[in-house]
């Protein structure tokens, strides 16, 4: 009895001893070892070299836009241009020599926005390419006015073949170059002048689809 209760007590004095003392991990077969994390890296995505171009053309000018809506406007530029197989330069020309780059330019004859479209085409050209259209003011939205600008562009490119027939049409109307091409007579020269110009090429420069 008494050697039992100096057993038990041996017991007793051995848990106190090590009580707290956290057992060490029994390894795990085919467990992987404990690495520590290394930090996530995070880099700032590239800036487009042609957005950024495009961005301090439109700083130079009063577009009447805030900053953000100058860069959103600068990136569609070149996204709609290149996916309509246009020089984004020849794009910029249209607008400068247009509205001088005022957002909200409103000419004699009607023509509003960016690219000065009148309110009939503009409505037009929404439908065809999927464009809500909430009447001509939505023409001062720049970036469905630079979107149909641009399709317009590329449309009268395709169906006159040539740069400077299509700077024509799209100042005067297709109908009335249409016209004047059909009795041999010459293109205004004026206007499609003043956006090559701009654009600083020669005049029989070609679009990029004929």
């Amino acid at each position: 009895m008494r050697r039992a209760m100096v057993t038990v007590i041996s017991c007793l004095s051995l848990g106190l001893l090590y009580a707290g003392q956290r057992p060490a991990p029994v390894p795990v077969e085919g467990a992987l070892p404990q690495v520590d994390a290394a930090p996530v890296s995070w880099s700032a995505p590239v800036e487009d070299p042609a957005v950024e171009a495009l961005l301090v053309q439109f700083r130079a000018r009063h577009t009447g836009l805030s900053d953000p809506e100058i860069r959103e406007l600068a990136a569609l530029l070149i996204r709609e241009s290149e996916r309509n197989d246009l020089d984004p330069d020849l794009v910029f020309a249209v607008m400068q020599v247009e509205s001088s780059c005022y957002n909200f330019a409103v000419s004699s004859v009607g023509a509003l926005g960016l690219m000065q479209i009148m309110p009939s085409t503009g409505e037009n050209l929404a439908s065809r390419h999927g464009v809500e259209w909430h009447g001509p003011d939505t023409l001062f939205d720049p970036i469905v006015n630079v979107t149909l600008g641009i399709a317009y562009l590329r449309q009268l490119s395709d169906r006159f073949g040539s740069l400077p027939a299509a700077l024509a049409a799209y100042n005067w109307g297709p109908a009335r170059i249409h016209s004047r091409l059909r009795r041999g007579a010459a293109l205004p020269s004026k206007y499609v002048q003043q956006v090559l110009q701009v654009y600083d090429v020669p005049g029989d420069k070609q679009p990029r689809r004929s």
